[in-house]
């Protein structure tokens, strides 16, 4: 780890032996068995860096959501988004796309060009402005249309594996993620990530951890990981336990807590938990970040300014009045965000209760369709051209 980086601090509890020894993706091998998700505008290459860092270079760290329509016309912030640190091996990509012939020309785009060595599938975005035209977490319904953009996807991507993520259909009266892993397997997918909520949900309530387990089941051939309410490696041991997932995908559960890396890798691992960091190590973490940030955007006011959505996150439990944190949350240069941490009590130790939910947690009473989208799980047609958003990240 670079002088710069904090010395890997962690929050959870510990198991006395190795959990799970590694996972394979293809011919990357991923030990211990755990993901970084894909989260718009979180999953940059600086947060990427913090992760890694923390985790010794262990696990896998997947790029922000790339639109297959922005790479193969070399949108200008997307051709950003794909670019992957010295260090980051394997470079994880995650593709989202609705049209089969776009999807296969961005792959064939990611190989050529020696862009990526995984590519992951995003079948899992909730969101209104993609599932009303029929993309992300609507387009597993159509059972054909699915299979069709994952033949394409792995007939172009050659010897790159193949992965997809998803949840587990619109609503519970249309569930798709049983039918939608038996596709994967039967087109070449190499593994299958599950979030445990369906659309509607959103980020509400509870994950169904048991739906990780019944998935697992039922695709036997292909590795199956569990994604949903992984706020401690604590949790991430508990899921694969519960549910003989072969590995976990991390998303909200990190936000704020990149050394949550540390501690799943000492929980896989067997060996003793990192301490839980004090504020003051919180803080040093944070710099780092708005750092990497600018140096990444080119910019120092403009990588802090990026920040600032991280502040509630990294501060969340400890003691900070509400006057600083509108303060923190309107800084524009390191020094100025250096000056508002140092003015904290620094020497707090880590808050009870200060993991769990972060991050989006509101579900919605219906999922935005295109008219007609339920009728006929079978039909390819009705797919909104615009549901391939021509920008990535979001």
């Amino acid at each position: 780890m670079p002088a710069s980086s904090p010395a890997p601090t962690g929050t959870s509890p510990q198991t006395a032996a190795p959990v799970a020894a590694s996972l394979a993706i293809g011919p990357h091998i991923v030990s211990p068995p755990v993901v970084l998700a894909p989260m718009a505008g979180i999953t940059n290459a600086p947060f990427r860096t913090l992760c890694r860092e923390f985790s010794g270079g262990k696990g896998l760290f997947v790029s922000e959501m790339i639109t297959t329509r922005a790479l193969v016309e070399r949108n200008e912030k997307t051709m950003q988004l794909i670019q992957f640190g010295e260090t980051e091996r394997p470079r994880s990509i995650q593709l989202y796309g609705v049209d089969p012939a776009t999807v296969g020309k961005a792959v064939r785009m990611i190989v050529d060009e020696d862009l990526a060595d995984h590519i992951d599938l995003n079948f899992g975005c909730p969101v209104p402005k993609v599932t009303r035209k029929g993309g992300g977490s609507a387009l597993p319904y159509k059972r054909n249309l699915l299979r069709a953009i994952l033949r394409e996807a792995v007939s172009g991507a050659g010897e790159l594996p193949v992965t997809i993520k998803m949840r587990k259909g619109i609503d519970d009266d249309h569930t798709t993620y049983l039918d939608a892993g038996r596709i994967a397997v039967e087109e070449g997918v190499t593994a299958v990530a599950l979030h445990g909520r369906t659309a509607a949900q959103h980020y509400s309530g509870t994950a169904d951890w048991e739906a990780i387990a019944r998935l697992r089941e039922h695709v036997t051939e292909i590795p199956v990981l569990g994604n949903g309410d992984i706020w401690s490696a604590a949790d991430a041991v508990r899921m694969v336990a519960e549910t003989g997932c072969d590995g976990v995908v991390v998303g909200r559960g990190c936000l704020g807590r990149p050394w949550l890396f540390g501690d799943l890798v000492a929980a896989f691992e067997g060996t003793g938990a990192p301490a839980a960091p004090a504020l003051r190590e919180v803080a040093d973490v944070m710099v780092r970040h708005a750092q990497l940030l600018g140096e990444w955007i080119g910019d120092e006011a403009r990588g802090v300014i990026d920040f600032r959505k991280h502040v509630a996150w990294y501060l969340k439990g400890f003691s900070v009045g509400s006057d600083l944190r509108r303060s923190l949350a309107v800084t524009s240069s390191l020094a100025e965000l250096r000056a508002q941490l140092d003015t904290l009590h620094l020497d707090q130790p880590w808050p009870a209760g200060a993991d769990g939910p972060r991050g989006r947690t509101s579900g919605r009473d219906r999922v935005v369709l295109p008219d007609g989208w339920l009728n006929d799980p079978w039909d390819r047609a009705g797919v909104d051209p615009e549901a391939e958003l021509d920008t990535s990240g979001g």
